[in-house]
């Protein structure tokens, strides 16, 4: 039997989608439905959506534009062939990429446990293959990553616009096009920001002595190389415990558990890696022409990324949106936690857009989602898009300059309905509620200006005295299990969440509890809050698993990453509870690079200063920057070093292992929902089933999560 390709098992998707919203009247009762449309959930103890939840959903359906069908139409133009693989493998011999298992998302079914505005979302992100953006010279290879990888196509060969997360899938993409449209060589490579997805690839596409020497041009904004190692070192670990919730990383890939990353399926599992750009753009707008293809850079810093660019190729009316344009809402504040960006001037650099080159384009493309063509078409996304992060901005301080705390803000703003009635600025990434009240820290802080918050218990502290005075966890039980029965779940966590904190070992209250986290994650219509939802439910239900290896930064990311951030990290990792009455100095010298550095250990403090050396050290350390990368990942030590003539300890070192007795090296398996670490979980009581056939039993799997500079998020 002919395979059909995903672009048109797409149109028929959308042909489908596009029928729910025309006959409200031949709607069927989707309770019903669930049985034939949805396999059994994955987990023993999983629920089907409510009535509720269906109802929501068919409301979503009634008032969303799904008529508008356009979005379909241009993820599939272009459209060339797609590989007859569905799996990139790692070169450490684990699945990298692997496409399949989202292919339920193209059975052409709705699924009760989707918000019918995600699923629409999740199938436009199926795109999987080559794609033509501008005949003859722009090409795009979609879903191999998170993100999009471009090919301009220059006179003699490639220049690679955001060489994806990992070696593998991007050599697998620049293997496919070559195979596709004849092998030419890559001539340069071009980072439009700060965000591993868009940089991780590059030993995929470049040997990195071309790059040294200068041969292939690497371009990236000014400000890069501090910007993709920085954000997520110090609090790096906290990041990637709460990334697990963002990404959704325990659950299986089905209706009931992740569907989609709202700017791509999901973030390859591979080799990451990191080289130093050659060529950093200063300048608002700087032009570059390379291998007969002109370029006109436009920095957009601190907007999606601390640094970012966009990019116009004036020759063929097209322009590159990086990621400050996509076909979603994006984040304001990252769930994962970050610092909060800037929507009004997010705003301004679309507007700056807009003005200098939207009269004139007639395609823009981006680093996720598809492309779209025509001008008028080109100006109403990038209007959308410019006045839903301005409105956001606005109307936001607008009721915080009336009184709305940030307690109160993301139930009393609301997007105007003629945006919400633009599919580019639905909340599939972002969450408006989240980038709602982000916006108000980032302008007045956490605080709601009520004394009773200045200095609030701990949640373990005070949920005992609601319980307390709820009556106990009987009656919390069964006022739970009341509200339940009436779809009223937020409610549902406000009171059992206390009882979790209180009771951390009371397994009925953390079923109830997931129950309602469950039915609040099928109802979302933004991913991350969705994964975020069904995350807490499954560490709910089953516990964390026992077996948590993380995985450190790579050997690249570590050897760009300055001396003065591994020294600050160190200071942070001190615990001052052990450090009390320390106290020493260390000159620490690495003559490769000519740095010198004093650290210092008083009042339990770790501290560091750049260019100063103590005149009556405890300690002095010589080595080179390039062996200290290793201890930095913590393959070896100062002493191995020493003792292998890499490196010398002049003085008292002794205050080495005073040092690494205080550190403490953190792991991202600490408990974000009471009483799941190590936790044995309650059997269910029924077998699920899978197609009517009882499901296998469920083992709660061990998971890696690779601890990058932040993805896209």
């Amino acid at each position: 039997m002919k395979q059909v390709s995903i672009a048109t098992r797409i149109t028929f998707i959308c042909i489908m989608l596009n029928s729910i919203s025309i006959s409200h009247a031949a709607e069927t009762d989707m309770t019903n439905k669930q049985n034939t449309d949805s396999p059994g959930h994955f987990h023993p103890q999983g629920k089907p959506p409510s009535k509720f939840t269906v109802e929501l959903h068919k409301k979503t359906k009634r008032e969303l534009p799904f008529k508008d069908t356009r979005d379909f139409e241009e993820s599939k133009k272009g459209f060339i062939a797609q590989p007859p693989y569905k799996q990139i493998m790692a070169d450490a011999g684990n699945v990298a990429w692997d496409m399949a298992s989202y292919d339920f998302l193209l059975q052409g079914k709705e699924f009760t446990s989707i918000n019918p505005s995600l699923q629409r979302q999740a199938v436009l992100n199926m795109a999987y293959g080559l794609y033509e953006v501008v005949a003859d010279r722009i090409y795009q290879v979609r879903g191999y990553d998170l993100a999009n990888i471009s090919f301009i196509k220059g006179d003699t060969g490639w220049i690679i616009f955001d060489p994806l997360t990992t070696k593998e899938t991007s050599r697998a993409a620049l293997a496919f096009i070559n195979e596709k449209l004849g092998k030419r060589p890559v001539v340069a490579v071009v980072f439009s920001h700060s965000h591993v997805d868009h940089f991780g690839g590059i030993r995929g596409v470049v040997d990195e002595a071309d790059i040294r020497t200068g041969k292939i041009p690497l371009i990236a904004p000014e400000g890069f190389m501090e910007a993709a190692i920085s954000e997520n070192v110090f609090a790096g670990n906290a990041m990637t415990r709460r990334t697990q919730y963002q990404y959704g990383v325990l659950l299986e890939r089905d209706p009931h558990g992740h569907v989609d990353q709202a700017i791509g399926k999901n973030v390859a599992n591979g080799s990451v890696g990191l080289i130093q750009p050659n060529h950093f753009i200063s300048k608002d707008f700087e032009e570059m022409t390379i291998d007969g293809i002109k370029m006109v850079f436009q920095n957009t810093p601190d907007t999606e990324a601390p640094v970012e660019m966009n990019t116009y190729f004036p020759q063929f009316k097209a322009f590159w949106a990086a990621e400050n344009i996509t076909g979603t809402v994006h984040n304001i504040y990252t769930i994962r936690g970050a610092e909060v960006r800037n929507a009004l001037n997010w705003s301004k650099q679309i507007n700056n857009a807009l003005y200098k080159f939207g009269e004139d384009v007639e395609v823009m493309f981006a680093s996720h989602s598809w492309p779209r063509w025509g001008n008028d078409r080109i100006q109403e996304v990038m209007r959308t898009q410019r006045d839903i992060y301005a409105n956001m901005n606005n109307q936001v301080l607008h009721y915080v300059n009336q009184g709305v705390t940030i307690n109160e803000i993301h139930n009393v703003y609301k997007v105007p309905t003629s945006l919400q009635n633009q599919w580019a600025a639905r909340s599939y990434h972002g969450s408006v509620e989240n980038n709602s009240r982000g916006i108000v820290n980032r302008y007045i802080g956490h605080w709601d200006a009520n004394p009773a918050t200045l200095v609030p218990l701990s949640p373990r502290e005070s949920a005992p005295l609601y319980v307390d005075m709820m009556g106990g966890a009987s009656k919390i039980l069964a006022k739970g299990k009341n509200l339940l029965a009436q779809g009223k779940y937020l409610e549902v966590t406000e009171i059992l969440n206390k009882l979790v904190y209180a009771q951390p070992k009371n397994q009925a209250a953390k079923n109830m509890l997931a129950d309602a986290f469950e039915q609040l994650g099928y109802q979302k219509e933004s991913s991350s809050i969705r994964n975020s939802f069904l995350q807490a439910a499954y560490e709910l239900r089953t516990g964390l698993p026992s077996a948590l290896p993380p995985k450190s930064s790579t050997p690249d990311v570590i050897r760009a990453m300055p001396t003065e951030f591994w020294l600050d990290f160190l200071g942070i990792s001190v615990d001052s509870q052990r450090a009390n009455g320390m106290s020493f100095k260390i000159n620490l010298q690495t003559p490769d690079n000519n740095e010198k550095f004093l650290i210092e250990m008083s009042n339990a403090t770790l501290t560091n200063i750049k260019g100063y050396q103590a005149k009556n050290p405890d300690l002095t350390i010589t080595i080179n920057r390039s062996d200290l990368s290793n201890i930095m990942m913590g393959t070896t030590t100062f002493e191995k070093e020493a003792a292998a003539g890499k490196a010398s300890l002049s003085g008292n070192s002794t205050v080495l292992q005073q040092l690494g007795g205080i550190l403490v090296k953190f792991t991202p398996n600490f408990e974000i929902m009471p009483g799941t670490l190590n936790a044995q979980p309650t059997p269910a009581s029924t077998p699920a089933t899978q197609n009517g056939r009882a499901a296998p039993a469920y083992t709660a799997k061990p998971f890696e999560f690779v601890m990058h500079p932040e993805y896209d998020d």
